[in-house]
């Protein structure tokens, strides 16, 4: 009876991390939007240019430089939307990026892969790709699909766009992509137009995010320049994905390279609301710590993730949605070193409240996918996004009856509340996790994490559907597909299989 009413909370609390105070945290803004005043960003796109200085802006076109007075920034940030919503090909929704919602996305753009059966990285083909689109669409802590590498056996300029292509065909999962170049990006648009119905449908119910990239130090090149505004106007959202490299090209300090990619990003989020005010974005990055004795960027670096948290927070304290590349490994192999360098960055990225966790899958310096790894981070984002929810009663006041139950039965195996609360209450892992006793685990044949992580790779095979997308979009997809290969020297596409 003492018990009774001393708790009334109905909402968990979810719990988080900060890695910067709030005086901190102020001032490294303040000092960006110093720099944005005084040393402004150049961008190398006479276009782009002219719409920021429309926008209010001081521009030198001989120089290709703008900077922003404080009015422009704050214009820019009072049209940004606070959150936004994604959806798969059929029109579900399967993201809401307001804050407190974490997502987790494969890694994207590598140019190698982890071969399961020879366990060398290799280059990837179309097959690969297949099989990856088929597996991602099977893993249920994976909210989005990305474009996630590169196939070789297509031509170059044509490997963006095929690459949405395949995923388009193959998974009905939101993508997370990238144009290589402004003809591409159009082209890849009406990938997605022929999947929505039209322009109007894209807009209204998104299904990609693109990522648009800065040049570290504090420039725009004139493609990325572009996807930022056709992106706008067409509301498709994108990721500003900023890329400092602490020691090299950003000051060696975290606050430094905080400021930086600030920054970069700012400038990001101006362009993008010039072009369009209220066009959707996260404020993203994916920067990096340069190791001097190995001439590397370890992704996997706690000091890398730091900035990703800290620049999350950032974020946020604007009213922004955040993005990071987290979650992934510099090894080359699905090993120890893969697990804690991914479950570390996945910890502190879910605590941080990233909304879209980028990383998954990826091993060295994020240019090699693989498939094994993918499965079990799968399994990983499975207990994060059981972490941020947090612990709350449920019929645990008062105590008494309970404990009365146990003491009387011996155990609570089977009690009404054991049975009612189990599942929400531990996260049930998948086979690629093992949880048996030594004895259970040698009689089944003592299997190691890799080739769990293979048979659960042959079992998403075997047991995945095709695409619920209509026969007549998927068809139209190929022709198009097929038009743009022709344009470039391929009689045909290659083999699916």
């Amino acid at each position: 009876a003492r018990g009774k009413g001393r708790y009334e909370k109905e909402v968990a609390m979810r719990p988080r991390i900060q890695v910067l105070d709030d005086a901190l945290r102020n001032q490294i803004v303040a000092e960006a939007r110093d720099l944005l005043l005084t040393l402004g960003v150049t961008i190398h796109h006479p276009a782009a240019l002219r719409l920021l200085a429309d926008y209010g802006a001081t521009v030198d076109l001989a120089l290709e430089s703008v900077r922003f007075p404080g009015p422009v920034i704050d214009r820019a940030l009072a049209s940004a939307l606070p959150a936004f919503r994604l959806f798969d090909v059929l029109g579900n929704e399967t993201h809401n990026f307001v804050e407190g919602k974490i997502h987790f996305t494969p890694g994207s753009s590598a140019i190698n892969i982890l071969d399961g059966a020879t366990r060398e990285i290799r280059k990837p083909v179309t097959a690969d790709y297949v099989r990856y689109a088929r597996v991602v669409g099977r893993l249920p802590h994976l909210a989005a699909q990305s474009t996630a590498f590169i196939p070789s056996d297509v031509p170059e300029m044509i490997s963006d766009s095929y690459r949405l292509y395949l995923s388009l065909l193959h998974c009905e999962k939101p993508v997370v992509t990238g144009a290589f170049s402004i003809k591409a990006l159009s082209f890849m648009k009406d990938l997605l137009v022929v999947v929505r119905g039209s322009e109007a449908a894209l807009r209204e119910k998104p299904l990609a995010i693109f990522t648009c990239c800065p040049t570290s130090p504090l420039k725009w090149s004139e493609e990325s320049a572009q996807h930022v505004i056709d992106c706008a106007r067409l509301g498709i959202p994108v990721e500003i994905v900023s890329m400092p490299m602490a020691g090299f090209i950003s000051p060696v300090t975290i606050v430094g390279t905080l400021i930086q990619h600030t920054t970069e990003n700012l400038s990001g989020v101006i362009l993008s609301q010039a072009a369009q005010a209220g066009a959707p974005l996260l404020y993203g990055g994916s920067p990096g710590v340069f190791d001097v004795r190995y001439e590397t960027t370890p992704m996997g670096a706690v000091e890398t993730q730091m900035i990703d948290c800290g620049a999350c927070e950032i974020a946020h304290s604007m009213g922004l949605p955040a993005q990071a590349y987290i979650s992934l490994s510099d090894s080359k192999d699905l090993d120890a070193q893969a697990g804690l360098e991914t479950s570390m960055g996945a910890t502190l990225a879910s605590l941080a409240g990233i909304n879209s966790i980028s990383g998954p899958g990826m091993l060295d310096f994020e240019n090699c996918q693989s498939l094994e790894k993918l499965v079990v981070d799968n399994e990983i984002a499975g207990m994060m996004l059981r972490l941020v929810r947090g612990i709350e009663p449920r019929e645990d006041f008062p105590a008494l009856p309970r404990f009365q139950e146990l003491l009387k039965e011996k155990h609570l195996l089977i009690s009404r509340h054991s049975r009612k609360y189990w599942k929400q209450e531990q996260y049930q892992t998948g086979p690629v996790i093992n949880r048996a006793k030594l004895s259970r685990w040698q009689e089944e044949g003592s299997s190691t994490l890799f080739e769990r992580a293979r048979s659960e790779i042959e079992r998403h095979l075997r047991d995945s559907q095709p695409s619920r997308l209509p026969d007549e979009t998927q068809r139209e997809l190929t022709r198009l597909m097929a038009g743009e290969a022709r344009q470039h020297g391929m009689d045909q596409l290659p083999a699916l299989t």
